[in-house]
């Protein structure tokens, strides 16, 4: 018996895809529940497993855009496997030469969640994977190949941020120290009591919570001819992977511990290494978090995550001489960015919230004990 293998239903308002990888080989036999191959759409990465166990049948290569209810395969029930097909695997086609220079992508400023510190206070882009030199082994002097769903929707959304909001960036400077001697002091503590290392995309989290609850427009957005201010803190912290940027979101920041946000950023930075993030982690975020410094970015202009008004861009913290009582001493500073829609965020307030932050992140007691 022949059991169709299709392109299931990913969410709402998808209608097609990429099929970017089959993981099992044309005529390998495969058991149900085995990863078969992963769709690549606009907002998501899904692997779709098999149903049935059976001898594999594949009908369209990887790399192909495929739409929702397509047939890409056949599995023969109860068929004993059979030899790879030589021509019929599912490989990539072959990129040709491109007959003109293609620029290559500029890398957008990401952060990633529950990073940790190697040096005061760089955090660890563990789950990041390494830059790498693609060079084609014909030795051609360029490649072309066609821009995935996810990547297609990225540059679609940036763009219209900034052809559809009035983007304005406002910068400061937060000294670094007293995080850091607090995060050294609690961490033994901290990690036997919880299980996980407090890191420092918490204590910001908890600070541009504290600056939304302060200054409400920032937590607001346009609709029409009407603003909409949100009474609810979901934070998006924005995650570089090897598809792209997402923004998964920590719910109820307000409302969870440092413990919970560590968490909650551990499970994603899991699930981004593992391209397992689903539309439910990406959706409803108010306000957002981008930290460039994981990269070594010293100073930005983070982009809006529409429809949101406001997003911080963290930086590389680095030692500085400042003056302070007179004196010239040497701290940890990292700059720090705000860019915010002019629409519905004065200056006024945009300037105020970013003191807000920094006086959070140097005077962190006060994230703790919630005042």
């Amino acid at each position: 018996m022949s059991i169709e293998v299709k392109v299931p239903a990913v969410g709402e308002s998808i209608t097609s895809g990429l099929l970017s990888i089959w993981h099992k080989k044309d005529g390998e036999a495969v058991a149900s529940g085995d990863i078969l191959y992963t769709l690549e759409t606009d907002k998501v990465s899904t692997e779709i497993n098999a149903t049935e166990s059976g001898t594999l049948k594949i009908q369209v290569a990887e790399g192909e855009e495929v739409k929702i209810g397509q047939v890409v395969a056949t599995i023969e029930a109860g068929a004993a496997a059979a030899e790879p097909a030589p021509k019929k695997a599912a490989k990539a086609k072959k990129e040709e030469p491109a007959s003109a220079v293609a620029s290559p992508p500029v890398a957008e400023v990401k952060a990633a969640p529950a990073a940790e510190e190697k040096s005061a206070p760089a955090p660890e882009p563990s789950h990041q994977s390494p830059v790498t030199s693609h060079q084609p082994s014909d030795g051609s002097r360029t490649t072309r190949k066609k821009l995935s769903p996810l990547r297609r929707k990225i540059a679609t959304q940036l763009v219209a941020a900034q052809h559809n909001a009035a983007i304005l960036t406002t910068f400061n400077e937060c000294d670094m120290s007293a995080v850091i001697k607090l995060r050294k002091d609690m961490q033994e503590d901290f990690q036997k009591r919880h299980g996980i290392k407090l890191g420092f995309m918490s204590f910001f989290i908890k600070a541009s919570v504290d600056a939304l609850k302060a200054i409400p427009s920032v937590n607001s957005r346009l609709d029409g001819e009407e603003q909409i201010t949100n009474h609810f803190y979901d934070i998006g912290v924005a995650v570089g992977t090897e598809k792209g940027l997402m923004v998964p979101v920590v719910r109820d920041a307000d409302q969870k511990s440092f413990a919970e946000i560590e968490k909650d950023l551990a499970d994603y930075a899991v699930k981004a290494r593992e391209g397992k993030i689903g539309l439910e982690d990406l959706q409803g975020g108010v306000f957002t978090v981008s930290n460039g410094g994981v990269y070594g970015s010293l100073m930005s202009t983070p982009i809006l995550n529409p429809p949101q008004s406001g997003i911080l861009g963290m930086h590389k913290t680095q030692d500085r001489p400042i003056a302070v009582n007179g004196q010239v001493v040497i701290r940890p500073m990292m700059y720090l960015a705000l860019s915010y829609d002019h629409r519905v965020v004065d200056g006024k307030e945009a300037v105020t919230f970013l003191v807000r932050v920094k006086d959070c992140i140097e005077n962190p007691m006060r994230l703790l004990l919630g005042t």
